[in-house]
């Protein structure tokens, strides 16, 4: 078990091949990945190869993203997606995730009508049963008619499938200034995946400038300006109930450019941050001698 269990790191936050990714983030201490689809088929050995260099790892696979636009669709539309749904659910088992990390649709052809974006999602939600997968909905804050979680909620509640739950992103509910009071009303046994990131400025007006913010400037925990919401969130969450695990959803152009071990260590001081500082939990015991005896 590493030493930083619950929370775990973006292979999209690091440049690099898959290979150096995943070692930054074990020396880091990191015990978990989120996984992007672009560094899995991107891999030279293809998925398989992708699967293998994870297992070497030793890290466990946090979940896999990310299906976009996929409900709201109709003719071949939605014939085009329910294809594209299969090849990423397909992947996300063969990478031993166990969720799949849906956004909502920004397509101004999706319909906005919650009944058929639930059944949508019913469907999607059924074709991952036989693997094994939970599908997380998470709401952009720039999704067309899913922007805030409190939607996406009722949106998973109509659609009723025990594999379909809720993603939830911190910048996106920082950047459409969501209230956190309405997280006592979800079902922590629904949430099935939680991001965080912070970012540098205090407003986002616009969907522009929203998506430019969160696609190339994105910060760790603590390293941002929205600190007390962040705790504010992450609190909530833990008085709620959630136990699962936390993600760093990190889009930042800066740190594509900086050494891996760079980047992972500043993971890591947010991760200690949020662990000791915010939600007092205790560091697990080192395993005294055992290294010696191998």
């Amino acid at each position: 078990m590493g030493m930083l269990e619950g929370f775990g790191m973006d292979t999209i936050t690091l440049a690099g091949p898959l290979e150096a990714k995943l070692e930054a983030m074990a020396e880091a201490g990191f015990s978990q990945v989120m996984l992007s689809a672009r560094d899995v088929v991107g891999h030279a050995s293809g998925v398989a190869g992708a699967a293998s260099a994870l297992r070497a790892s030793g890290l466990r696979p946090t979940g896999f993203q990310v299906l976009r636009d996929f409900e709201g669709l109709s003719g071949h539309l939605h014939d085009y997606k329910v294809d594209i749904a299969k090849a990423m659910l397909e992947m996300c088992a063969e990478m031993g995730s166990q969720v799949l990390l849906a956004c909502s649709s920004t397509s101004r052809h999706a319909t906005q009508d919650p009944d058929a974006l639930a059944r949508d999602l019913r469907k999607l939600a059924m074709l991952a049963v036989p693997l094994g997968i939970k599908v997380a909905y998470e709401a952009l804050s720039w999704g067309r008619s899913v922007n805030e979680y409190t939607t996406s909620w009722d949106v998973v509640c109509r659609a009723d499938c025990p594999n379909l739950g809720l993603g939830l992103d911190s910048f996106h509910l920082i950047a459409a200034k969501s209230s956190l009071e309405d997280l006592d009303l979800l079902d922590p046994g629904r949430i099935f995946l939680v991001q965080l990131s912070d970012f540098m400025w205090h407003e986002t007006p616009s969907f522009e400038e929203r998506m430019a913010t969160a696609r190339t400037f994105r910060v760790f925990p603590g390293e941002g300006v929205h600190t007390d919401i962040l705790v504010d969130l992450v609190l909530r969450l833990d008085r709620l109930g959630y136990r699962g695990d936390y993600s760093f959803e990190v889009f930042n152009d800066d740190y594509q450019q900086m050494p891996l071990h760079r980047v992972a260590q500043r993971a890591r001081r947010s991760t200690l941050w949020l662990r000791e500082e915010v939600l007092h939990r205790p560091m697990p015991l080192p395993r005294w001698g055992l290294e010696d005896r191998r």
